[in-house]
């Protein structure tokens, strides 16, 4: 192996490409219209356009990365994820070529990725287990004939793809049909396919997961424990190794219970296998992800282990660097710093992104793909880079992510920093017994504080400031002001104007006009023209980087429709119709 094309874009591609750099090897990048001034193009030793903007037309089109990797002499492929970092068929393409690849074998791909089979090598494995439909399902009146057996609430879940897309869950019996249907529609934009399973969904359950390699000598590690349950949207947004508060039997039956999934499945490769932890302490097996995950830097900082170095070893024929479960040293925190709009639902908000400045000091990692002056394109996934603080303990690394979230500055696209400088005060974070957060913390016990909480940091202490001159006392004094209250002052409105008066999503604006929350796609109506609605009813659903959003009206009244298709771009404020 000397020359790896890496499969993807964004700061998976820039940490590949810093891996090949680091083991002596050549890396080739690719890039769509969007991505041409992307970091990841300029730090790959070569890049290659792939003409066009759509994932469909770009990062998931396998003939065009063949095509790059012949071109360039490529003879390794690396996916990343995401994209097609988990297709069997992309896999078999690359061995087909005579390339390596850099992962499991398409075989192992096929028969993880798909939930259904998931499951039963689970069983085979001893694995625990919640109850779950015996294959895909067909339509959404077998999901209810499910939930009326076995109760809600259900989990719909994509049979092919992982990370939370495709992924709905319905707690009544009446919201099951919508719930399908925006499943199925997920996974198919996602993922290239639509089936769906569903299982009893665990409530208010944590979200641990365990890291492991194997290689192609039968060696299956163990590298870690990550617990990864404060998410929105099924989507994660912190991470941290090891999961805490966890008994040392829930931990060796996690160790356990994965090695044997991977045994079973015949894994070689780096891998995740996901689990629920309910309150009262029972686990359930949830899925495997044949893919190198978002958050493996806190596996590494706790590990001393490089998880992509180790893809190479193990692609090349050789054994793991370890051959017995590492004892993490230390504790760290990983936040993904994502293109969205804490205080509007975190609605994905693409854009220029005219400042990034990273934190410094002891134990601070930064994994990115922009910089100032990149641009977040609303083609793509929201996530634009990952702080990771590592510490000696939970207590240390989170002082030290306190501080580091502080002194992050991004300036141009809204963030969920704020959310991230709220969340490492809370106590239900924070607490030293106890982990009081779940995978439905932030929709629930948290939707309460949060608006506050973002009042306190959603300016932060290191937000940009303007000076403006007053005169006191006949005497010129300089007055630092924050930029949003001298844009405020200056222009009539201007930033702060413009963040009042922005509608949030699910709501219609004052003047009765119904707009975009932010630029996407309209995906379908809700409402008909001339329906009669209540407040909060919703009328549209909008899709963008991936994540489906409703957009609802805010008073009762007559809808008017806009003159928008469905299928057709919208832009962010833009009129979708009216209520009167």
């Amino acid at each position: 192996m000397k020359k790896v094309l890496i499969a993807n874009r964004g700061e998976i591609a820039v940490r590949i490409a810093r891996a090949c750099a680091d083991a002596g090897l050549a890396s080739v990048a690719v890039y769509s219209d969007p991505d041409a001034d992307a970091l990841h193009v300029r730090l790959s030793d070569e890049a290659y356009p792939l003409e066009g903007s759509a994932s469909s037309d770009t990062y998931l089109n396998i003939g065009k990365l063949l095509a790059v990797a012949a071109r360039a002499g490529a003879d390794a492929v690396h996916p990343g994820y995401g994209f097609l970092s988990e297709n069997a068929d992309f896999a078999q393409a690359v061995l087909d070529a005579g390339l390596t690849w850099v992962g499991p074998s398409p075989e192992a791909i096929r028969s993880l990725g798909n939930k259904v089979t998931a499951r039963e090598i689970a069983v085979r494995a001893g694995a625990p287990l919640v109850p779950g439909s015996d294959g895909p399902v067909a339509d959404a009146a077998q999901v209810r004939a499910f939930a009326e057996q076995y109760g809600v609430p259900v989990a719909i879940k994509a049979a092919f793809g992982g990370g939370g897309r495709g992924l709905k869950i319905a707690y009544r019996l009446e919201d099951i049909d919508d719930a399908f249907e925006s499943a199925v529609r997920e996974a198919t934009v996602a993922f290239g396919r639509g089936e769906c399973f569903v299982e009893r969904f665990l409530d208010k359950p944590r979200h641990v997961e365990a890291q492991v390699l194997a290689d192609t000598h039968g060696n299956v590690v163990v590298v870690g424990t990550r617990d990864c349950s404060l998410q929105r949207r099924n989507q994660k947004l912190v991470e941290e190794a090891p999961a805490p508060f966890l008994t040392a039997e829930q931990r060796s039956r996690i160790h356990e219970s994965a090695r044997a999934i991977c045994r079973e499945a015949g894994y070689t490769g780096a891998g995740t296998v996901e689990y629920l932890v309910a309150p009262d302490g029972v686990i359930s097996f949830l899925e495997v992800n044949t893919r190198l995950q978002v958050e493996h830097p806190v596996t590494e900082e706790t590990s001393g282990i490089d998880l992509v170095r180790e893809q190479f070893r193990i692609a090349a024929g050789l054994p793991v660097s370890v051959t017995a479960d590492p004892e993490p040293v230390g504790h760290a925190f990983e936040f993904r710093l994502n293109a969205e709009d804490a205080g509007r639902g975190f609605l994905p908000s693409p854009g220029p992104v005219d400042v990034f400045e990273a934190p410094t000091g002891a134990g601070i990692r930064v994994d990115s793909g922009v910089r100032s002056g990149s641009v977040v394109p609303s083609e793509y996934d929201s996530l634009m880079a990952k702080l990771i603080v590592h510490g000696a303990d939970r207590a240390q690394a989170l002082r030290r992510a306190r501080a580091a979230l502080d002194e992050l500055r991004i300036e141009g696209v809204p963030t969920v920093v704020p959310f991230h400088r709220a969340v490492v005060r809370d106590p239900d974070f924070t607490a030293e017994d106890r982990l009081g957060v779940y995978t439905t913390w932030i929709e629930s016990a948290f939707a309460g504080r949060l608006a506050s909480a973002l009042d306190s940091f959603v300016a932060g202490p290191v937000a940009r400031r303007e000076t403006l001159t007053v005169e006191i006392d006949g005497k010129a004094v300089q007055l630092g002001l924050p930029s949003a209250v001298f844009n405020a002052l200056m222009h009539g409105g201007g930033a702060a104007a413009e963040t009042s008066a922005s509608t949030a999503a699910g709501t219609s604006a004052p003047n009765g006009h119904v707009t975009a929350p932010m630029g996407g796609n309209l995906v379908k109506w809700l409402a008909d023209d001339g329906a009669e609605l209540g407040a909060g009813q919703a009328v549209a659903v909008l899709e963008a980087m991936k994540m489906e959003t409703v957009v609802s009206v805010e008073e009762a009244g007559t809808f008017r429709r806009g003159s928008q298709v469905p299928g057709t771009a919208v832009a962010r404020g833009e009129v979708l119709g009216t209520v009167s």
